[in-house]
């Protein structure tokens, strides 16, 4: 067991990389993350780190001074948020196509415009396709495990692809809640020491970073590098159930609340999850089947697990908390939809757009979708596939 704290999840965030210990944290301030890299700072200055954190001009240059302390062959972390995370947008790709194991720590957020420093997951979900492993917390207690996990996630020898551990910005960030916080050997011991495979600073070993990919080799870099991220599914297992032995605290791919014999489902990912368990169990009282899975792992996303998954439910809802921009629905209900097209039991699927701009989701309107998911079950028509929860007169 470990200690009982009531800290925020920025301090959830920072405390786990105080434990790792990073050979460079570089980052720049940006709401809701900016407590992350104040405490690293405090940490330094107080001797509980000897972690090198460089202090730079924009979040661009911060993954970029990340890029080449990882090149160089350090352990290195960041954190960041929405805009911030935004300005990387160059660099996390070249993170992910240099197969340098960086480790993130995003307090998701709403992105401008127009201007708004709450939480949702317009910075994330923008970034899904830049070749990260994404993990996202529901509290404070999986911010800290899931960044403890990810660095040895991201550099296992088959992966060496970065990776972001994602919490909601001030539902998680700012809000205190009760969390075991480990003993530091522990961690550090869980972790282990870095060895990295092909560090730049290797003058025995000289290798090229950086290097001009023409036509001829492109292609086969980036399947290269695909492979790596598809690898992360099972070290994420792996990791999971090695973090549960350590800690008693096991993870996986997603979490099945309730859901063995579930018929109404609710999809989601993040601090609504918590919100959502409450109206389960309020509906189990009364004989209503309802269940959650909430999707632990988006990128690489684990489709055919969660199609398996949703075998007993008779209507499904995928809540996400980012405007779909034109397509079909949000970017979490358009997986959920595809991964269940070749699945043998194909019910419907309807999605709800919530909480932008940190818009509150209480339990009575996670109790509305619940119903409309009885409604559909029950009369076989679908009236509405996309709506919104919570917003202001009517919407299509």
């Amino acid at each position: 067991m470990g200690k009982k704290v009531a800290l925020t999840g920025n301090e959830a965030a920072a405390h786990a990389i105080r434990q790792i210990n990073p050979d460079v944290v570089a980052a720049f301030p940006i709401t809701p993350s900016t407590p992350i890299p104040q405490n690293v700072a405090q940490f330094i200055a107080d001797g509980k780190m000897d972690t090198e954190l460089v202090t730079v001009e924009s979040e661009h240059s911060a993954m970029s001074a990340c890029v080449g302390a990882a090149a160089a062959g350090g352990r290195v972390m960041t954190a960041t948020s929405a805009n911030g995370y935004a300005l990387m947008w160059e660099i996390l790709y070249i993170a992910s196509g240099s197969r340098l194991p960086i480790v993130m720590a995003v307090a998701a957020r709403a992105l401008s415009a127009p201007l708004n420093i709450h939480g949702d997951h317009s910075d994330i979900m923008g970034g899904r396709d830049t070749g990260w492993i994404q993990l996202v917390a529901e509290n404070s207690q999986e911010t800290y495990d899931n960044l403890i996990q990810a660095i040895k996630i991201a550099e296992n020898k088959d992966v060496m692809t970065p990776a972001l551990g994602a919490f909601d910005g001030f539902n998680i960030s700012h809000a205190i809640e009760i969390w075991e916080l480990e003993d530091d050997n522990k961690v550090k011991e869980f972790v282990g020491e870095y060895t990295p495979l092909y560090p730049l600073l290797n003058t025995k070993e000289p290798v090229t970073h950086g290097a001009w990919a023409p036509p001829d080799w492109y292609f086969e870099h980036k399947m290269n590098q695909l492979e790596g991220l598809l690898n992360a599914k099972d070290v994420v297992v792996k990791v999971g159930k090695e973090f549960g032995s350590a800690f008693g605290r096991e993870y996986g791919l997603y979490e099945a609340y309730k859901m063995d014999d579930a018929e109404y489902v609710i999809v989601a990912m993040g601090s609504v999850c918590g919100t959502t368990k409450d109206v389960v169990d309020s509906l189990r009282e009364n004989g209503v089947k309802a269940g959650l899975l909430k999707v632990r792992l988006f990128r690489p996303f684990p489709y055919k697990e969660l199609a398996d998954a949703l075998s007993s439910a008779k209507a499904i809802a995928v809540l996400d908390r980012v405007s779909p921009a034109g397509a079909q629905g949000g970017a979490l209900f358009t997986e959920i939809r595809s991964a269940l097209y070749d699945a043998n039991n194909r019910p419907p699927v309807i999605n709800y757009t919530y909480g932008l701009g940190g818009r509150d989701t209480q339990p009575q309107h996670i109790n509305s979708v619940y119903d409309k998911l009885k409604t559909i079950a029950e009369t076989g028509k679908v009236d509405k596939q996309f709506d919104c929860l919570n917003l202001r007169g009517t919407w299509g």
